[in-house]
């Protein structure tokens, strides 16, 4: 079954998911920042989403979590130094309490960095036209700013500034819309960091948690030394399967899983998913959604591709799918979040910077039901303390003061335009180059992989030799002929389980396109070599 389409979504009504009215759309951010309260923006300033966001009329409130947070987290106290912070905005106070180095020995005066002007966002148009903001170390006191190094460079909160807080939550708004009333956001030192932290709330050694049968490598591989054990629920085209969850906690046999309870925790990648680059449909989310109502599950869901969802693949010497005509087209083009749909305030969303920015930045952030912020931000004092203030003052000078909600998505239907390009164009060369007798695909509609699968049972020493071995030789017969690609076993939740098929992950993110149509063409080869297949007549894979 092939994955759908961005653009195939529908508007489908739902009597478990209200609509209200209070929506923030990219045109009302300023009159809803008119009459919101001045923001307090100084060192360490406290700051909530609920200074940012709707108040929420007639929502309901999420669900308590107290029976799913372990003994770690609920025994966690606030951290008495942060908490002292507040006392800084009282005027006249002169603070001997917290350890705060001053400002004069910060090594640092400006920072000055070049910004493409939407809707000029090329390597090349930013050289020529982009606009340099200058970052300096007084700019609040001098008027220029309401965020500056003097602030950012020092000892921060675990929410995040309120100033990159504001922007997260305002844009969580438009997009996502949370159906309850007490949702709220909080920064993170990215995605990976974020669920390392959740793990810590939420796991306890000799318990498992649930994921899509291939995962995310380090999301299972941080959770073993914690004593946690994934399970791992087939999926399809469209990636986890409800119906299997349902059988696989229904069933559930303690004596099978070392005698684990039944598991809770669900830890998914609905867009792109990493590593079969599969996006669950609305239906498909609903009915994950729904068995988590009918488990009790609580819901990780991990969404650093969610803004490189695609157009339609059409194939080769086919006419483009037009593009979003407006920034509210693109936003319903996008397959809806669980987020959205989250009426019980069991989802916790994990959003990065680090597909649409930059990595090196180590900026996210989640969204989860007030009392689970809490405990993260409980969590987070007395770990990663606060994000990078560098990185969050970049960030703010480019989303808040220079492309405002409005530019930043401008971008982010450029990258789905150019990661259109990029993932039509790996296609196109493994219709020209793989052999089809072995290997099989489906054009991904999210993300940045390609997962790409092999028939390993037509493999001359079938029988003698095991799928890893096959799968082995395939790796370093295509690494001999230059190209580097991911073994599908790497990814297997259960490492134990290889399972049945075999698979090999590659990526249309990094390389220019000649690169990646010259990678497929080696891997092709590779493939006939080690199967002994015949080269093809017309000359392709050579």
């Amino acid at each position: 079954m092939a994955p759908p389409t961005a653009l195939d979504v529908q508007s489908i009504s739902d009597t478990q998911i209200a609509t209200f009215l209070d929506r923030l759309s990219v045109n009302g951010v300023s009159a809803r920042r008119s009459k919101a309260p001045k923001m307090g923006g100084g060192i360490a300033a406290h700051a909530s989403s609920d200074m940012f966001k709707s108040p929420g009329y007639g929502k309901p409130k999420a669900k308590r979590w107290d029976h799913r947070l372990n003994e770690e987290s609920s025994s966690r106290q606030p951290s008495s130094l942060k908490g002292a912070a507040k006392y800084l905005k009282n005027p006249g106070i002169i603070s001997l309490g917290g350890g705060l180095p001053s400002s004069q020995y910060f090594p640092i005066e400006h920072i000055d960095i070049k910004i493409p002007t939407p809707p000029y966002f090329s390597e090349h148009a930013t050289k020529e036209s982009g606009v340099v903001k200058r970052i300096g170390k007084h700019d609040i006191a001098d008027g220029k700013s309401i965020y500056d190094m003097h602030v950012a460079l020092n000892y921060g909160q675990a929410t995040g500034s309120a100033q990159i807080l504001r922007f997260v939550t305002e844009h969580t708004e438009i997009v996502h819309r949370p159906p309850y009333k007490d949702w709220q956001c909080c920064m993170s030192v990215g995605s990976t960091s974020a669920l390392d932290t959740a793990y810590r709330m939420f796991t306890t050694r000799g318990e498992c948690i649930l994921t899509e049968e291939y995962t995310f490598s380090t999301a299972a591989e941080t959770a073993r030394p914690m004593g946690v054990q994934c399970v791992g629920v087939q999926m399809d085209a469209e990636g986890l399967l409800p119906s299997h969850l349902d059988s696989l906690l229904s069933d559930w046999d303690p004596a099978a899983h070392n005698n684990a309870p039944k598991p809770w925790l669900l830890y998914t990648v609905p867009s792109g998913q990493n590593p079969t680059g599969a996006t669950q449909s609305l239906r498909r989310r609903k009915e994950i959604y729904r068995m988590a109502q009918k488990h009790d599950l609580y819901i990780l869901e991990d969404e650093p591709y969610f803004f490189l969802q695609m157009q339609p693949y059409t194939g080769p010497n086919a006419p483009d799918v037009p593009p979003p005509t407006s920034r509210e087209a693109f936003i319903g083009a996008l397959v809806p979040s669980l987020l959205s749909m989250d009426i019980d305030g069991r989802v916790m969303r994990l959003d990065s910077f680090a597909k649409v920015i930059a990595p090196g930045l180590r900026l996210g952030w989640i969204t989860a039901s007030e009392q689970i912020v809490e405990r993260f931000v409980r969590h987070s004092e007395v770990s990663t303390q606060n994000p990078s203030g560098t990185s969050q003052l970049i960030l703010f000078k480019l989303l808040e003061e220079t492309w405002g909600h409005a530019g930043y998505l401008d971008w982010l239907i450029n990258l789905r335009l150019e990661y259109t390009n990029r993932r039509d164009n790996i296609c196109y060369a493994c219709e020209k180059y793989l052999p089809r007798e072995v290997a099989s695909w489906n054009a991904p509609m999210a993300g940045m992989f390609h997962w790409i699968k092999i028939d390993w049972q037509k493999h001359p020493s079938y029988s003698p030799e095991s799928m890893l071995d096959i799968e082995d030789k395939i790796f370093h017969a295509t690494i001999d002929g230059g190209t580097l690609t991911s073994k599908g076993s790497w990814f297997r939740a259960e490492i134990d389980n290889p399972g049945n098929d075999m698979f090999f992950r590659t990526t249309f993110a990094a390389e220019a396109e000649d690169q990646v149509t010259e990678a497929i063409r080696r891997f092709g080869h590779a493939l006939r070599t080690v199967f002994n297949l015949e080269k093809p007549t017309n000359g392709a894979a050579e």
